[in-house]
């Protein structure tokens, strides 16, 4: 029954943007401290006013935080630190959960119990922390870290026993802590028995003179450590470290030069900032990004071979000039009764000559794709890789990769513009345009989260006006393939994006029409 009102407790505090809820950790009160009366207290962090510090806790709970689209099933329990004296519950707590669920990541803040601390204590420990006299904290500490720590552990379980209800995987909750906030997940993973064991952790500038637990254990899970190198209070984070590999289990560990403790997710011009990215890239590297079903079908390893492929260009040849420049060399002109056609675009293009090579064959088509590029990359190619080639027609099908924010945000006016201007381009070289809708989506797998189908539509509908208006002619593949959401059904495209052979087939017919109208016009 007590579960139950939680989850009636989450459904009537929902929030509308991020489906916000509290519940009670334990229902009641929570075991081991019984007998606490203190009041909870909210202050603010010296030096960063409007930002809340929690004293007092004693009543422990999980606020969820749920992204707009539940893409990857993958939860994270954010753990804020401060010193066991407080939680930096804002800092380190809910603005980390939104930038999870920015990342399709559900989401939930551990408030958890904490010294009972006098109202003129020094939340923030100032001189003790200034001279380093750890072992001090350390035994006021000492009773109250075992019951956060009994809190983090029931948290595991908690979200594990409701994973269903959250729509997360039970086998995907991981834990994200700061400073003592790492030290409680390091301890739960060195105590938990398996149901309250989590999948996978991640400790940023962690405090690990307090760590409870005999050692590692056989089936500690997958450890991810940041910290700053000028940071004393997080010098123990290499030790750790080594223990997890010794060990034998995974564990990474990235230590910058300089940037302090508490530095959460503030941008301080520094190295440091980048811990977010490794972050996300060491999450994607165990597939946790991707769906349960998506990671089954996925090559992890070929994934960031493209990856590497993929920041190289974007560093050296954003437009990747060099990617067909040799083959364009060796191309002959066309002759004089040929109608070369130019298919260019991104990945949907390049990987149609590889799925079906058979439509390419014996046909004067050259598929000029390259995977992942954006309008502003593909106009930057569009004379190398259309005009030199001398076509009779060129089939534009490009954006999506923009929406997917592949090369940062787009506006979709800018995306337009860049099509626009290919095909101004085109035009004034004698080529015919074909115009290509971008094909229907309802999500990014790379980037989840971004609600794209509408965006597509409005997209779709600016290329059909300008194509009727300036002589080039439109092909709707979104009209013929899209599904109720407006994306791909799974039969045409099992990633939400890039089409199956059915798919390429579905699209063949509509693109030999389009070339016929555009050739004789």
């Amino acid at each position: 029954m007590r579960y139950l009102a939680d989850l009636l407790l989450l459904v009537l505090l929902a929030g509308p943007a991020y489906g916000q809820g509290t519940v009670s950790l334990y229902g009641g009160v929570a075991p081991g401290s019984e007998n606490w009366q203190y009041p909870e207290t909210p202050d603010t962090i010296p030096g960063e006013e409007g930002l809340v510090f929690v004293r007092n806790v004693s009543k422990p709970t999980l606020t969820i935080f749920q992204p707009e689209a539940l893409k990857n099933k993958t939860a994270v329990i954010v753990c804020p630190g401060g010193a066991f004296r407080g939680l930096a519950i804002d800092k380190e707590g809910h603005e980390v959960a939104r930038w999870l669920n920015s990342k399709g990541i559900t989401a939930f803040v551990l408030k958890y119990r904490v010294v009972n601390a006098p109202e003129d204590f020094d939340p923030m420990l100032g001189r003790d922390m200034r001279t380093g006299n750890f072992a001090r904290i350390d035994s006021i500490n000492a009773p109250y870290v075992p019951l956060a720590v009994a809190d983090g552990r029931e948290a595991v379980r908690y979200i594990r026993q409701h994973a269903n209800e959250f729509g997360i995987d039970p086998k995907r909750i991981g834990m994200l802590g700061f400073s003592a906030g790492g030290t409680l997940i390091a301890s739960v993973a060195q105590t938990a028995e398996p149901e309250s064991r989590p999948d996978f952790i991640a400790l940023i500038y962690a405090y690990c003179g307090a760590i409870m637990g005999d050692g590692v254990p056989a089936d500690a899970p997958p450890l991810f450590q940041s910290l700053a190198g000028d940071d004393p209070i997080a010098d123990g984070n290499p030790d750790l470290h080594k223990k997890w590999r010794d060990a034998g289990r995974p564990a990474e560990l990235h230590i910058y030069p300089e940037g302090g403790h508490g530095f959460a997710l503030r941008e301080q011009g520094l190295p440091v900032d980048l811990w977010k990215d490794r972050y996300m890239e060491w999450l994607q590297s165990r597939g946790l990004l991707l769906t349960p079903e998506e990671l089954a079908r996925t090559d992890l390893r070929g994934h960031w071979r493209w990856r590497r492929f993929w920041d190289e260009m974007l560093r050296t040849d954003f437009g990747g000039l060099k990617r067909f420049s040799e083959a364009n060399q060796t191309l002959m002109p066309p002759k004089g009764n040929e109608n070369r056609i130019v298919f260019f675009g991104n990945s949907i293009t390049e990987g149609w000559i590889n799925i079906h090579p058979e439509f390419f064959a014996g046909k004067p088509y050259v598929n000029r794709g390259i995977g992942g590029q954006t309008t502003s990359q593909m106009l930057v190619r569009f004379r190398q890789d259309v005009v030199a080639l001398q076509p009779a027609a060129v089939v534009i099908l490009a954006g999506t990769n923009d929406i997917a924010g592949n090369t940062g945000p787009m506006a979709l006016e800018d995306i337009f513009n860049n099509i626009v201007s290919m095909a101004e381009i085109a035009k004034a070289n004698g080529i015919r345009v074909v115009i290509s809708s971008v094909l229907p989506a309802a999500d990014y797998p790379w980037s989840p989260g971004l609600h794209p189908a509408e965006k597509i539509v409005r997209l779709n509908a600016k290329l059909q006006e300008y194509a009727a208006d300036n002589d080039c002619t439109y092909l709707d593949y979104h009209s013929a393939m899209k599904d109720e959401r407006n994306g791909l059904p799974p039969n045409l495209a099992e990633d939400e994006v890039h089409p199956t052979l059915e798919g390429y087939m579905m699209m063949e017919p509509l693109v030999e029409m389009a070339i016929a109208e555009a050739v004789g016009r």
